[in-house]
């Protein structure tokens, strides 16, 4: 409005200036350009306060949108995926007593969102042909070594091995649930072929409720269906387990409490008593009946560095009651007159490229059922079982490639005795197409043949029989795909 003012002030004095020099103006017309200025004025004034006003709405609506904006944000995904995530929890050749800290440690590295719910999935296709020196006797044990699965001396496959689905719950920074589904029509205790309905079931093969955050404590704590805490029973093979695992890889119902700080890791777990799922059988009442938590098992070990890019794991373990307590003639499953512990020592070192490895396990006593009253020249013997390995990773045609060998024994009698051992050599090599896709090849060479089930002999009338034969020998040839999501 002053700058409207001035101009009519200098119009003004513009003017009579000018009629001083030129004619004289006069009122009327004076007055006139006085009203035409007033009217412009008048017009200027309006249009100011249109824009003034637009201005005030379009930042009314500049604010609306910013709060809006910052109350709203695309939901997450109901439930997510991680490749890599998935492919390790999975995978059944390495952490295999490790999974509920292998979650943890990916939750706490942020890798895992602490509310959010992960479905993982895997699937490991093989196929195989395989040769034994005697009729029926097939020593390879991915597959339940029975002439159920394998007949004559020469057999042959394409089939799944096994497929998996895991669903991890992060229900805040504390509390995380997992549950595994598996089908193993391979591995199944069913009865039956392969075919048979009682073989191709789908299992829950780990569930639990774990407490724990490592953000903020090194303690945490699961309870349910896990892997027992006893030995490290990994294997450098892309496929094949070892011995130790078949032997004394434990599967059970309990309550684990672990430690991990440092490099430091421990875990302690009371085990439901009775015959377990795998490898692990304390008495109850007489039987094997699992209705009281009498059984535990421990594990402690450490790794530290050793030189410039080395690590080394030492750990060992001990179980309260072992799978190996049955008298004779030995069954699956069977109740015990009294436990058998086990203990087991472990080593692991990674060294650039190279990992190498060695694993002992054994019974504290020795297993009644080994003992065939009516072969007496055998006594009864302690369980044992061992392995050593080594695995190179380099690349082939650019992906991550897996050499392997190891070597593993099943021992479970004396010096001569049909049931005496197994020994399994296994060269391997995997390739990875994707870090959460292997492709693997095997060569397998088994020598005895060891089933666990009337390992020293059939109950009367054929109690001087068995069906081990240590002289026995097998050459597998496989190739398979192990592929998680």
């Amino acid at each position: 409005m002053k700058k409207l003012n001035l101009s009519i002030a200098l119009a003004l004095a513009t003017s009579l200036g000018m009629s001083s020099v030129a004619s004289a103006v006069t009122v009327e017309e004076l007055a006139a350009k006085l009203d035409a200025l007033a009217k412009e004025n008048a017009e200027l004034k309006q249009r100011l306060d249109q824009i003034e006003h637009h201005k005030a709405s379009v930042d009314t609506h500049i604010a609306k949108l910013e709060k809006a904006s910052k109350s709203f944000s695309l939901p997450k995904a109901v439930v997510a995926t991680d490749h890599q995530y998935g492919y390790d929890m999975l995978d059944s050749t390495t952490n295999i007593n490790s999974k509920q800290r292998l979650l943890l440690e990916r939750k706490a590295a942020g890798e895992l969102d602490s509310n959010g719910i992960y479905l993982s999935g895997a699937v490991t296709a093989i196929a195989d042909y395989q040769r034994s020196d005697t009729d029926s006797k097939f020593g390879y044990l991915m597959r339940h070594p029975t002439s159920s699965n394998q007949r004559t001396r020469e057999v042959s496959e394409a089939v799944i091995h096994s497929a998996q689905i895991g669903v991890t719950a992060n229900l805040g920074d504390w509390v995380s649930g997992y549950i595994e589904l598996l089908y193993d029509p391979e591995q199944s205790f069913g009865s039956g072929t392969l075919t048979d309905v009682n073989r191709n079931q789908v299992q829950v093969r780990r569930g639990y409720v774990m407490l724990g955050n490592l953000k903020e404590s090194p303690y945490y704590a699961s309870i349910g269906k896990m892997a027992i805490p006893f030995g490290l029973t990994d294997t450098v093979n892309p496929f094949t387990a070892s011995t130790v695992w078949h032997a004394f890889g434990g599967l059970a119902y309990g309550l684990n409490a672990g430690y991990t700080h440092d490099g430091l890791n421990v875990n302690v777990m009371a085990v439901q008593g009775g015959s377990q799922f795998r490898a692990a059988n304390v008495p109850v009442d007489g039987s094997n009946v699992p209705s009281k938590l009498n059984n535990f098992a421990v594990d402690a070990n450490y790794t530290f560095n050793v030189m410039n890019d080395a690590d080394l794991l030492l750990g060992a373990s001990y179980i309260k009651g072992s799978a190996y307590c049955q008298e004779f003639p030995i069954t699956h499953f069977n109740s015990c007159e009294e436990e058998n512990g086990a203990y087991d020592v472990y080593a692991r070192l990674d060294t650039g490229a190279w990992q190498f490895k060695a694993e002992l396990a054994q019974t504290e006593d020795k297993w009644p059922g080994t003992f065939n009253p009516s072969i007496p020249e055998f006594g009864a013997s302690k369980v044992t079982s061992w392995d050593v390995g080594a695995k190179y990773s380099t690349a082939f045609f650019g992906k991550p490639t897996d050499y392997s060998l190891e070597f593993s024994r099943f021992d479970a009698g004396p010096s001569g005795a049909p049931w005496e051992k197994q020994d399994q050599w296994v060269l391997g090599m995997a390739s990875f197409i994707t870090p959460s896709a292997k492709l693997f090849g095997e060569y397998i060479h088994t020598r005895g043949y060891a089933p666990l089930n009337f390992l020293s002999g059939f109950a009367a009338p054929n109690n001087n029989a068995t069906p081990s034969d240590a002289g026995s020998s097998s050459d597998i040839l496989m190739i398979g795909a192990n592929v998680a999501f």
